[in-house]
C-alpha cells in the first residue's frame, strides 16, 4: 500500500509547542486526530490509544489562532485545508462561538480495496458499513480512483464536506479522473445526488455518510436508474439498518404484514410478521469491522430475509495479512473438516482450525454420505435407507401392504401420505421430508388430507378442528412442540417406521441443514459432548455460552439423543447443561 497524508500542512495550523511535540513524536505517521477543547489539555489520538500533549489547558486565543489558519466552516461545522484531505470539525457553544476543534488526519491510501476489488468490478451497488474512524471514507476515495482510472468509468463523487476529495475547488489527486460535486449545505445533499444523475451522465455515483430519509430515497432513485452506487452509512452491522427507520430503505424497507389464519398456521408463526418491503437499494453490503477484517453480504436481499425469519445469515469473512494476501472464509469446516479450494491468483480460502482445548480436540463432524450413495453400492439401486425401511414395513403383516401395484399407508391410504399441518412449522416439515426422503406430501386442504399433524396445545384449544377431523374421518396425530425431533418422530409414527439409532447420520443432517457458521459450530460442540462424555461416562457437561436461537437448536439435538438439557446463567453468558439419562 502507498500512503500520502500531507501531515505537515495539518500540523502548521496547531499552536507552536504542540506542533513541535508532534513533529518529534515516534507515532507521528499513525496520528489519527488532535483534539483541542477550551480549558482542557490538548490530546493526540493514535490507533493504540490517546495521550496528552501538554499539561497546560487550551486557551481561547489558541483556538482562535487555529481557526484563522483554516478555511471557512460550513453548515456542517467542518472546514478543510486547501489541496489536502484533512478535516477540522468545530464544537460551538450556545451563542455559536467555537470552543473546541477536532483536527482529523486525512490520508490517501492506495491499495485499500484489494479485499473487495472483485465486487467493485461487478458493477453492483455497494454499501459500506462501519463505526466512525474505521476507514470508510478512505475506501471510498480508493474505489473512485480505481473505477475512474483503471476501469475507465464515468465517476461522480458527491462530496458533502469536501472530505473525499479535499478542500478547495481543485480535487485531490487521490480520486484520479473522478469528478467531484460539492454540496453547499448538508441539507441539500439529496438534491445534488439527483442533479448529478440528470446533468452529468455518470456510470457510478459515490456518496459518503447517507444519514437522512431524503438521502436514502435519492439513493433508491439513482440505483433504479441503472447507475452503480457506492455509499457509506454509520452502523456496525446490517442489523443496525433494519432497526433504523430512517435508513431501512437502503436494505429494502421493513413492513409489518398480517397473515391469514391458515397462512399463520401453515408457517407456525404469529399472525403479524415482518417482511422486506422492496428490493434493496444496495445489492452488496460490506461490514468494516476492523481495517483488516471485513464481512461481506453478497446478497443483501437474502441476508435481510434470513434475519427477518429469525435465521442467521452466512456471509463471507475477508481478511488481509501483512503481505497483502486476502483470505476468504465461510467457516464451513465444521462439516467438511478441511480447507476449500483457492479462488484466483491472490486470494486463498482458509478453513477454520479444529478446536484443541480439552475433549473438543477429538474431531469434527464427518462429511455426510449422499442419501443414495450407500445403498446404491449395497444393492445396485438408488433407493435411500428410508426406502429400504419402507420395503421392510410393507412385508410385515401389521405394517404397510404391497400388492406390486401400489403402496398403502397405515390406514390403507395410497402413498405418498397427504398430511395437513396445524400449528407446525411448514419450513421444518419441508426440511424433514426433503432430507429424509419420506413419502409425504403437505397439503393446505383438510379435505384432501389423509392425516392431521398438529401441536397438542393447539388441538386442546380448538374444538372446531376436532369436529372437522371427526366429520371427515381424518385422524389427528399430535406432537408436543414444533421441533425437528418431535416432527421427525410424528412423521415416523404416521408411516409406521421404526426409530433409527441416535447416531444415524441422516437424522443428524436435519440439524445441519442450511445452518450458519455459529449454529454448525454449536451443534458440533453439543454432539461431541453427548457422544464422548454424557453417554459413555454418564457425566453432565456444560457447553459454551450461545445465543437463545442457537441454544434452542442445541436443545433439539440433545432431545434427539433422548437426553435432557437445561439453560442456565445470565445473558450474554447463558449456556446449556446436558444431563445423562
Amino acid at each position: 500500500m502507498t500512503i500520502t497524508d500531507d501531515l505537515q500542512k495539518l500540523l502548521v495550523i496547531l499552536p507552536q509547542d504542540l506542533r513541535s511535540m508532534l513533529e518529534q513524536h515516534p507515532q507521528r505517521d499513525s496520528l489519527v486526530e488532535v483534539v483541542l477543547d477550551l480549558g482542557r489539555r490538548p490530546e493526540a489520538r493514535f490507533p493504540s490509544g490517546a495521550e496528552y500533549l501538554s499539561e497546560i489547558p487550551i486557551t481561547q486565543q489558541q483556538i482562535d489562532d487555529c481557526i484563522v489558519r483554516v478555511g471557512t466552516f460550513g453548515g456542517d461545522n467542518r472546514a478543510g485545508i486547501e489541496q489536502t484531505l484533512h478535516r477540522i470539525s468545530a464544537i460551538r457553544n450556545r451563542t455559536g462561538k467555537i470552543i473546541g476543534l477536532t483536527c482529523r488526519v486525512g490520508r490517501a491510501i492506495y491499495g485499500t480495496i484489494s479485499m473487495i476489488r472483485d465486487l467493485v468490478e461487478k458493477g453492483q451497488s455497494i454499501l459500506m458499513l462501519g463505526r466512525p474512524g474505521v476507514g470508510k471514507t478512505t475506501v471510498l476515495r480508493e474505489i473512485a480512483r480505481v473505477l475512474a482510472d483503471e476501469l475507465d468509468k464515468r465517476v461522480v463523487i458527491i462530496d458533502t464536506s469536501n472530505e473525499i476529495a479535499g478542500d478547495g475547488d481543485v480535487p485531490h489527486p487521490a480520486i484520479g479522473r473522478a469528478r467531484r460535486m460539492q454540496v453547499s449545505h448538508p441539507n441539500q445533499q439529496h438534491q445534488v445526488m439527483i442533479e448529478a444523475v440528470e446533468n452529468h451522465m455518470p456510470e457510478v455515483i459515490i456518496i459518503d455518510e447517507i444519514g437522512t430519509e431524503l438521502e436514502a430515497l435519492a439513493s433508491r432513485t439513482i440505483a433504479e436508474r441503472g447507475v452503480q452506487l457506492i455509499g457509506t452509512a454509520h452502523g456496525n452491522q446490517i442489523e443496525n439498518l433494519i432497526k433504523n427507520p430512517t435508513l431501512s430503505d437502503l436494505v429494502g424497507g421493513i413492513q409489518a404484514v398480517t397473515l391469514g389464519d391458515d397462512e399463520a398456521r401453515r408457517r407456525g408463526s404469529q399472525k403479524t410478521v415482518l417482511e422486506r418491503k422492496a428490493p434493496p437499494t444496495f445489492e452488496i453490503a460490506v461490514e468494516m469491522q476492523e481495517r483488516q477484517r471485513w464481512v461481506i453480504h453478497e446478497s443483501v436481499a437474502d441476508t435481510i430475509d434470513s434475519l427477518l425469519r429469525g435465521r442467521q445469515p452466512s456471509p463471507q469473512v475477508r481478511t488481509v495479512d501483512d503481505s497483502g494476501k486476502v483470505a476468504i472464509a465461510r467457516h464451513l469446516t465444521a462439516i467438511n473438516g478441511g480447507a476449500t479450494q483457492a479462488l484466483g491468483g491472490e486470494e486463498t480460502f482458509r478453513g477454520r482450525n479444529a478446536r484443541t482445548n480439552g475433549w473438543r480436540e477429538s474431531g469434527q463432524m464427518r462429511p455426510l454420505v449422499p442419501l443414495n450413495a450407500e445403498y446404491q453400492v449395497a444393492n445396485g439401486s438408488g433407493r435411500s435407507e428410508f426406502d429400504r425401511l419402507l420395503d421392510q414395513s410393507f412385508s410385515n403383516s401389521n405394517g404397510f401392504e404391497s400388492n406390486g401395484h401400489k403402496d398403502s399407508g397405515p390406514n390403507g391410504e395410497d402413498l405418498p401420505l397427504h398430511i395437513y399441518p396445524y400449528g407446525v412449522s411448514r419450513s421444518q416439515l419441508d426440511q424433514v421430508v426433503g432430507v429424509l426422503h419420506l413419502p409425504v406430501v403437505l397439503t393446505k386442504d383438510i379435505d384432501s388430507a389423509d392425516a392431521i399433524l398438529a401441536l397438542r396445545s393447539h388441538v386442546k384449544n380448538h374444538a372446531k378442528l376436532r369436529q372437522m377431523a371427526k366429520a371427515r374421518q381424518v385422524p389427528i396425530h399430535m406432537i408436543k412442540s414444533s421441533t425437528i425431533p418431535q416432527i421427525t418422530r410424528g412423521l415416523r409414527r404416521l408411516l409406521n417406521m421404526d426409530d433409527p439409532e441416535a447416531t444415524d447420520e441422516r437424522e443428524l443432517e436435519l440439524f445441519l441443514h442450511k445452518g450458519s457458521d455459529d449454529e454448525i459450530d454449536a451443534l458440533e460442540e453439543a454432539r461431541l459432548a453427548v457422544e464422548q462424555i454424557v453417554i459413555p461416562k454418564g457425566q453432565p457437561v456444560e457447553l459454551l455460552p450461545r445465543s437463545s436461537q442457537v441454544r434452542k437448536m442445541q436443545h433439539e439435538l440433545v432431545e434427539h439423543y433422548r437426553l435432557k438439557s437445561n439453560s442456565f446463567g445470565e445473558e450474554p453468558n447463558r449456556r446449556l447443561r446436558i444431563y445423562p439419562a
